[in-house]
């Protein structure tokens, strides 16, 4: 039985900054964090060629993102500090790990922390979170658990869902397992089409089917599971590893010895083949993990992917679009039913509700600039 690397890279990355943005940089975040709860929306701040939305969650912090091909960034607020917590945490998305690799993201937090002009030096980085990931095209696999082979004291558990349900009944399809904890060392096997379907997350389909093309192959039907079922093979590191065992801090030091300690992670974790031998040690490694492991131990510096970053967000877009499109008629269904319209008479129904709509519109409190606003504070696509 074959399987197909569709690809593979980076898919998260955390560094930690002991640094504190600067009195200007807390003024504008504070108003702009205080009309973000007012308005119910993310406020956008400029900043050169960088643009911030600033959201209203964060608690005693000050949360902002740089889009879904930058980062989520958070700032200790100098004013209410917490203690012994780093001024800055920067959380890399992964579709612009994915699409541009570490460089990528080097790029984009030395262009913001410019722009931003917040002082820092490189002795105040920290690298906290660092995840690799192998999407395979193998419909015919299933994880079990009893083939993950890990550390004694390692907690591993079976899911049954996307959203990571731990497993309470039995006949449902295992969709994935994950053994570890993520400040540490964790693996997780999941079943990365289902996800991809019900989180509208068409980017990654993007790029699955550039990968095909490529290949001289068919895209991807994910509507036919048997043959676009793809699974995600994908190992974190945490803090414990990355600055504990291996003393990583800064990009330097993750260019230098991140491979050792994927390495290193590699020879204590591994999917086999179970066999009646007592002894797990000696059970054949599985196929697909052989070919998690080889693919990790190519090259750990940069996976790009081969799709431009606007053709993902292309991606994103349209399914957005077609989801919301899909509510929409779910929603003219319904109300044409409770109306009692007749089949023959939906669509014309659908063209005389228009006026209702716009009548609802106008009469509402707040302004129609002022709802777009809103509605598109929650996607944010560049």
């Amino acid at each position: 039985m074959k399987a197909q690397i569709l690809h593979s890279g980076f898919d998260g990355l955390r560094f930690t900054l002991q640094a504190e943005i600067t009195p200007e940089l807390r003024r504008e975040l504070v108003l702009a964090k205080s009309q973000a709860k007012e308005h119910g929306y993310d406020i956008e701040l400029r900043f050169g060629d960088v643009t911030l939305s600033v959201t209203q969650k964060g608690g005693r912090t000050l949360n902002a993102n740089t889009g879904e091909l930058g980062a989520i960034w958070m700032f200790q607020d100098p004013a209410d500090r917490i203690p012994n917590n780093p001024g800055v945490t920067v959380d890399f998305r992964a579709l612009g790990l994915a699409t541009g690799g570490l460089d990528h993201a080097e790029r984009h937090f030395r262009q913001v922390m410019d722009a931003l002009a917040i002082p820092y030096g490189e002795h105040q980085l920290r690298v906290s979170r660092v995840d690799f990931a192998v999407d395979l095209l193998a419909p015919w696999f299933e994880p079990e658990r009893i083939a993950l082979v890990a550390p004694p004291g390692t907690k591993v558990t079976e899911y049954t869902g996307p959203e990571e349900t731990v497993t309470q009944a039995t006949g449902s399809r295992v969709t994935g397992l994950r053994a570890g904890n993520v400040d540490n060392r964790q693996l997780a096997i999941y079943d990365k089409r289902t996800e991809v379907i019900q989180k509208a997350k068409d980017g990654w389909l993007a790029i699955w089917n550039a990968e095909r093309t490529s290949c001289g192959q068919e895209p991807l039907d994910l509507s036919d599971r048997l043959a676009s079922q793809v699974w995600r093979f994908e190992l974190r590191l945490g803090s414990k590893q990355l600055r504990g065992r291996f003393e990583m801090h800064s990009w330097a030091d993750l260019r230098e010895r991140l491979g050792d300690a994927y390495h290193d992670a590699l020879q204590r974790l591994r999917y086999c083949i179970p066999t009646s031998d007592s002894n797990r040690a000696r059970w054949p490694v599985h196929q697909l993990w052989r070919l998690f492991e080889d693919t990790i131990g190519n090259d750990l510096t940069v996976y790009c992917c081969g799709v431009l970053p606007s053709d993902v967000i292309l991606a994103n877009r349209t399914a957005k679009i077609r989801e919301l499109d899909r509510q929409l008629l779910g929603l003219f269904v319904t109300r044409a039913a409770v109306s009692g319209v007749a089949p023959d008479e939906f669509y014309d129904f659908m063209e005389r509700h228009t006026e209702a709509l716009r009548w609802y519109s106008e009469e509402h409190p707040k302004t129609l600039e002022e709802r777009l606003q809103k509605a598109g504070g929650k996607y944010r696509w560049t």
